[in-house]
């Protein structure tokens, strides 16, 4: 497929944004691994699922964003056919964005569960079930993701592909709304509760922190959400109006730029991390130190 003239100064742009991202992304998502392993007080669950979510960021970084700025020099050159790259692309780079979605509503459940089994989260969400969702998680993002390269063979009709992802967009946004409601409202009750109790002081101060603890993981959850949300809707929203519309010329154009807002959420989310995470903060803070000795 060539590009249009009218897209020049639109795969320009993207092509630059991109080549930036690429090397946030890298960077940021390597001192955050390194600084989740070092983190030992998070729980080991919800380290996992932050693990597998940094990971598929790095992947980003490392082949999502450079074979994005190939194919935009492809399309700017106007004097290749980009057919066989382009399933390529869309293989690789539609596995990292649906395994960092699915990563997202997994880390969202996980919390979920966490404020409400209580007791029995530790019994019923264990590492080995976690380490089996991220197994799970990174399957079938690949799996999905051959079916692009079908619709573009037409062994699938891209209106039933493009109404499969619209429902499961939207199950997910939905979903994880709600769940991120009732975890906001389940914290702020369980706190109250702690704080109306007539108990002694040493207990009391015992289940406060342990309150303020989970709501502090709880909440966090929140600031990974929203820029998600932020990043994820817009390219939602311009597949469902291709769904309607077909690609006009305004689709096109927009295609480009959510899809770099998407990909950019995986330079975000390590950011999220230092801010609102202390102890990952921390280990961020200590990493940098090593590798950048202040000089007195």
């Amino acid at each position: 497929m060539r590009a249009a003239k009218g897209l020049y100064s639109t795969l320009v742009t993207n092509c630059i944004f991109n080549v930036f991202l690429f090397h946030t992304a890298i960077a940021l998502n390597i001192i955050t691994i390194q600084a989740l392993r070092k983190t030992s007080s998070l729980p080991r669950t919800l380290k996992t699922l932050l693990l597998s979510l940094a990971a598929s960021d790095l992947a980003v970084g490392l082949l999502a964003h450079p074979m994005f700025v190939a194919l935009l020099i492809i399309r700017i050159q106007q004097n290749t056919s980009d057919d066989a790259y382009g399933a390529v692309f869309a293989i690789f780079s539609y596995t990292l964005a649906i395994a960092s979605f699915f990563s997202v509503v997994a880390i969202t459940v996980d919390r979920f569960l966490a404020v409400h089994l209580h007791l029995r989260y530790q019994e019923l969400v264990t590492h080995k079930r976690v380490i089996a969702v991220v197994i799970s998680i990174w399957v079938i993002s690949a799996f999905l993701s051959l079916l692009f390269p079908a619709a573009r063979l037409d062994w699938i009709p891209k209106k039933v592909l493009r109404i499969m992802f619209a429902a499961r967009d939207a199950v997910c946004f939905i979903t994880t709304g709600f769940l991120h409601y009732k975890i906001y409202a389940s914290v702020r009750h369980h706190t109250d509760q702690i704080q109306a109790l007539q108990v002694q002081e040493e207990a009391q101060n015992r289940e406060m922190k342990n309150a303020l603890g989970l709501r502090k993981t709880a909440l966090a959850t929140f600031y990974i959400y929203f820029p998600f949300l932020a990043c994820y809707v817009p390219f939602f929203c311009v597949k469902l109006a291709e769904l309607f519309c077909d690609e006009t010329a305004l689709i096109q154009h927009l295609w480009y730029y959510v899809f770099t807002l998407m990909l950019s959420n995986s330079s975000l989310n390590p950011l999220i991390y230092s801010w609102k995470m202390r102890h990952i903060r921390h280990a961020v803070i200590n990493i940098l130190r090593s590798v950048l000795p202040c000089r007195h």
